[in-house]
């Protein structure tokens, strides 16, 4: 691998496949098989920020690749990044359970997400030395 390029896909497939088998798989026995009390709702987000941090995994390390930057993500920040997505989605349903979810809020809080991303990288740029 160069020095200057990010890492390959493939080195995340193994964690994504676990995440998102994990988080979907008990999505879906949730789903299935209790009821919305209070420790599966706990649960339900658990799992739905495990299932979108392993779906979105492969497309974040792709992303990454294919814009490369200085300096080249690690692979924690491709982790981090999903991350990201994978906290937004159950976010989102939290504040749908309390009706309070407008579009403008979603907007908003993906803006604060990315701005948050973007001060950490700025942060990184900052510190990095060839």
């Amino acid at each position: 691998m160069e020095s200057h390029a990010s890492p390959e896909v493939s080195r995340f497939i193994p964690a994504a496949m676990i995440l998102a088998l994990v988080g979907w798989a008990g999505l879906g026995y949730l789903f299935l098989f209790t009821l919305p009390t209070l420790g599966p709702r706990w649960l339900f987000f658990f799992l739905g920020v495990l299932a979108l941090t392993g779906s979105f995994l492969p497309v974040v390390a792709f992303l990454n690749r294919r814009f490369p930057s200085t300096p080249p993500p690690t692979p924690v920040i491709i982790l981090r990044q999903s991350l990201w997505i994978g906290i937004y989605g159950p976010t989102l349903a939290w504040l749908q359970i309390g009706r309070v979810l407008s579009p403008l809020l979603a907007f908003l809080l993906a803006v604060g997400f990315v701005l948050v991303e973007w001060l950490l990288r700025l942060r990184e740029k900052s510190q990095w030395k060839p």
